[in-house]
Order: structure tokens, then sequence, then C-alpha cells
């Protein structure tokens, strides 16, 4: 009997036979991975489970992150001549270097993960398991996170990365059927998934930097605004020469330098901040920031000076500052004879060792300051809580986000930087800085219009005062400036000399008589160990 075949049977197969069926095609065995890929997975794992961890780092603080916590301890365990010359050698870069170079050895140890796992799964471990237990250690031991959350990221970086390198080298393979036909459904899913992954740790990295940029002074909800002083301390309107170029007599808060060991700035809420005074005294102290708020707040204006500082330098600014006197605290904990300094410790652990009797001084205006220029600290500045003692380099007086003062003696206790090699005592030398003309260096002198020239700029002597300065040209005579007025010792002193100018390369300097008489010396001294000395000079070219 014959078959009938139908019309569609027919369309498909003209001779009227059935077609075969499909022959799933079986790719060949998994062949090795090439070590370009695999070290690519790797980095993609690595970079998007670090990415995860400093996101989640932004809810158990900001150092607990993986990269953060090593650079924090790597920090702590530098030799004193490799910290010293980062600070020296790479001022304020220092930091973001040392968190790109930690972060660039985490991601080469990915790479490495990514060639072992691609041999063989668990060979990966080799190298995941030593990074994770290094960062958890860095992570737990971290003061301004708290123990065990600050373990978290770390844990976080491990469910993140780990899974997706498997998935990403068990799809990295380049696959073909047997008939020499690329997979290309394979290779689609291999490359969705290290896009998707590229994409979540930079969408990752981005989202934690908008969140940590909205963090600041204002994020503590409910807290009562700064209270108003019993008496303001006015700027003289004749403290500002209103000379373009020059530095203002009051530093905005923006442009106020910022010289510290954090490498992310910590995260002190107001609401929770407490102060102990412990140590050396018969009556420990603690307060919270609503009770500091409501003692007998003073302003006074200060400059702050750092001891990094070159001479002409710009580590040096003014700032209204609204504070309690670190005295009265003092004089509540009653210090015990034979204590003679204060080991103040900021919320991230650096410690700054201060004279007692700078803090105690009824003369001098020591503050815990909650202010900087009518508002809140900024939280780079020390929000909510810092130190400011006149006439002492910040190194041993200016501690940010302050926690602790341990009442206790030079000889039992050393501040951050003295066992790096920097003096135990760092009291401020009389300097003086030519801001107008800019300083374009020798090899790049400024260019000046003949005729007049202004010649401006500021000096300082803290605590003692600044009562002359003046300019020479070419080592030729000294000159004396014009002074203008300042609030009070404790602050830099602007000037201005006007320069009748001749034609060519000239040289201009500047020096600063204190209060007591004492001229700048002009011997040239670098920063290290205890400020650097030496008069600032300003090549310019008169037109």
């Amino acid at each position: 009997m014959n078959s009938v075949t139908s019309p569609a049977d027919a369309a498909a197969d003209p001779s009227g036979q059935q077609p075969p069926p499909k022959q799933a095609r079986t790719p060949p065995p998994r062949p090795a991975t090439s070590p370009r890929l695999a070290g690519l997975c790797g980095v993609v794992a690595t970079g998007t489970g670090l990415a995860a961890a400093a996101l989640v780092a932004q809810a158990t603080g900001p150092g607990s992150a993986p990269v953060t916590a090593i650079g924090n301890r790597l920090i702590d365990l530098m030799p004193a001549p490799l910290v010293n010359w980062g600070k020296e050698t790479l001022g304020h870069a220092d930091k973001p270097v040392l968190l790109v170079i930690v972060s660039l050895v985490a991601l080469a140890l990915g790479a490495l993960a990514g060639l072992l796992a691609a041999r063989r799964r668990h060979l990966g471990w080799v190298v995941i398991a030593p990074l994770a237990a290094l960062s958890l250690l860095a992570a737990s031991t971290d003061p301004a996170a708290s123990f065990p959350s600050s373990l978290v990221p770390t844990l976080v970086a491990l469910v993140v990365a780990v899974p997706l390198l498997s998935a990403l080298v068990e799809r990295a393979h380049s696959r073909t059927f047997a008939d020499g036909t690329p997979d290309t459904e394979a290779r689609r899913r291999f490359l969705t998934l290290l896009g998707g992954a590229t994409t979540a740790a930079v969408v990752g990295v981005g989202a934690e930097r908008v969140i940590d940029a909205r963090v600041g002074a204002g994020s503590d909800a409910g807290l009562p605004p700064l209270p108003t002083p019993p008496a303001t301390e006015a700027v003289p309107a004749r403290a500002e020469l209103g000379i373009a170029g020059l530095s203002p007599y009051v530093t905005p808060a923006k442009d106020f330098y910022r010289i510290d060991t954090a490498l992310v700035v910590p995260r002190v809420s107001a609401t929770k901040w407490t102060l102990s005074i412990v140590g050396q005294v018969r009556k420990p102290v603690t307060i919270d920031y609503a009770t500091l708020l409501s003692r007998g707040l003073m302003e006074h204006v200060t400059t702050l000076t750092c001891v990094s500082n070159e001479v002409g330098g710009n580590l040096a600014g003014n700032a209204v500052w609204l504070g309690l006197p670190v005295r009265e605290l003092l004089a509540e904990a009653e210090p015990l004879p034979g204590a003679d300094m204060v080991l103040s410790r900021s919320a991230d652990g650096w410690t700054a060792g201060t004279p007692l009797e700078a803090l105690t001084d009824p003369h001098r205006q020591a503050l815990l300051a909650v202010g900087m220029n009518g508002k809140p600290l900024p939280r780079e500045h020390g929000y909510p809580v810092r130190m400011v003692v006149p006439g002492l380099y910040g190194y041993v007086s200016a501690t940010k986000w302050v926690v602790e003062l341990k009442v206790t003696s030079f000889a039992a206790d050393q501040g951050y930087w003295t066992p790096l090699g920097w003096s135990a005592n760092g009291p401020i030398k009389l300097a003086s800085r030519i801001d107008v003309p800019v300083n374009g260096g020798a090899a790049n002198a400024t260019t000046v219009p003949s005729g007049d020239v202004v010649v401006a700029g500021v000096a300082w002597a803290q605590h003692t005062g600044v009562r002359a300065v003046e300019v020479r040209v070419d080592e030729g005579p000294w000159q004396p400036a014009t002074l203008a007025e300042v609030t009070s010792v404790d602050t830099w002193r602007q000037w201005h000399w006007t320069w009748p100018s001749t034609r060519g390369r000239h040289l201009l300097q500047c020096r600063a008589q204190d209060a007591t008489g004492a001229w700048q010396t002009e011997e040239q001294a670098p920063p290290a160990p205890d400020g650097a000395t030496g008069l600032h000079s300003v090549d310019v070219v008169v037109g």
C-alpha cells in the first residue's frame, strides 16, 4: 500500500522522503583557558568583590573596606624613613597613591587566582584565602569600625568574588564543535557575564563615592544648632588688605589645608560621640556632644600650621574656631603631680602628644572646637570635635575626630610622629610668605609690568605675634612693609610693600620679626624634625 505524502512534507523534501533527524553537535573536551583570559577573569571577579565590599563598608565604617583596612595597617607597619619620604615627597597625594598601590596589588593577586583557578578550581583559594585572612585581620583592628561588623565587607567580597570567578573561568573556555564551528552561544554567555560583572563593579564604586560624599556634618538628625558664644571675636576691617591674590585673613573651610594619616575620612556620629579624660587624673571625665554644646563655648581666631610646611608653602590657614577651652575639662579631671603631657587620640587611632602646660595656660585659648567659620566642623576637618592649640604645630596638638585625652608624661608616652623622628615638642617657628607676585620659580619667573609693583603676603608667629615685616630686592637693603591689623597674636598677619621696580630680572625676599624682637632666620633647614626655616624668595621679571 502506497503511503500518502502531505504537501508540507513534499515542500520540505521534493523526493518525498522524510529528512533524517538532526544530530546534536557535541563540543570536544574543554580546552585550557588562555592565561590572558584567565587573568582577566580574576581581575574582574576581584574588582567586583572589592566594589561590593566598599559599598557595604558605608554601613560598617569606611575603614573596614578591605583596601582601606589593609592600607591603614600598612601605614602602621611602615618604617619611619618610608613614612617620612611619603609625607615629604608625595604631600597630599600620599593617601591616594597608597590606596592605588593596594588596589593594584589586590587586582594582581586576583589575576593570579584566575590563572590558578583555570587549571583547577580549588587552586584559586591558594591566593584568595591568605588575601581574605589579611583583610579580616586588618579590618578587625580598625579603631574607627565596630567589631565584628567590620568583618562584613571582607566576607561580602568573598561571597561575590569566589562564585563569580568560578563562573567566569567556567565560561571562558573557547569551545568549538566537532565540525569546527565556534560555540557562539557559550561565548555570548561568557561576554554577558563578564560585561555585567564589570558594570556592577563600576556602578558599585560610583554608588560608594556618592554615598560617602553625602555623609557630612549635617547627617546627624536632631542635633541642636551651634550655640552663639557670649562674646564673639570680630575680625577688624583693617585685617583684610583687599589685594588680589593675597591669602584672605580668614581661610574658607574649602581652602583650608588638610594633613592627616586617615586614608578615608572617619565617620563619627555626634549623637554617639564622647570624649574621655583618663590617665594620671584624680577624677576621670567623660562628656558627650550635647553636654559640650551646653557649656560656655568661646570663639577664637587661630592660625594652624603643619610642621611639614616648606618655606613659602601653603600648609597654613587661619579660621574662626568655636569651642570649649580644654583647660576647663582638665581642671575637672585634676591632673596628678608628675604629669606633663596630654596624649590625645582620634577616632581612627592617631595620637598627638601636647604639653600639659599649653592646654592649661589661661592665656592660651586651646579649644575642643565644634565650629569653624560660623558652621559645624566639616567632616574632613574633624567633625564633630577637634583640638585647636595656638602656637603648636598640628602634629603635636591639632587632633581631629578627638575621642580621648590621656593625661600622662613625655617619659611614658609618645604621639604618632615622635617615634618616626620628629621632635616631641612642636612650637611654631616665625615665618613669612610672599603671595603677590605669585612665585613662578627660578625656571619660570613671574612677569610683572614696570613701575610701582605691589608685593604682599602673610607672616605668622602664633601665640607670639608679628611686630614687623621687611622686603628686599636682589639682596639689597631691607625695606619696611605695612602691616594689617589682627584679632590677636594667635593669627597670621597680612602685609604689603610698594616696590618702585626697574626693568630686568629680580629676586624678592621677605622676613618677619616677632613681638619679642627676634628676626626670622635666613638659615635654610628642611621641615624635619621640627619645622622648616629660611627666607621665602620669588623670582620676577619686570617687563
